[in-house]
């Protein structure tokens, strides 16, 4: 059950960072509480999330080995 523990590294802990506060933003958009927010940021934050995705994922390969 690693994966139930915190992460270790920095580079998930910022992949999970942006994909909360992505989810938060998309979902209070979608409320129309943060309506005045353009649809860019929304796709800048996708984009930052999938990018700390892959370097998390790829710092955690190379740390396996």
């Amino acid at each position: 059950m690693r994966f139930l523990r915190s992460p270790q590294n920095s580079a998930t802990r910022i992949f999970l960072f942006f994909l909360l506060l992505t989810i938060v933003v998309y979902v209070l958009r979608g409320l129309a509480v943060l309506s005045m927010i353009p649809g860019s940021v929304i796709w800048a934050l996708i984009l930052l999330t999938i990018g700390t995705g892959i370097l998390a994922a790829l710092q955690n390969i190379r740390g396996r080995y």
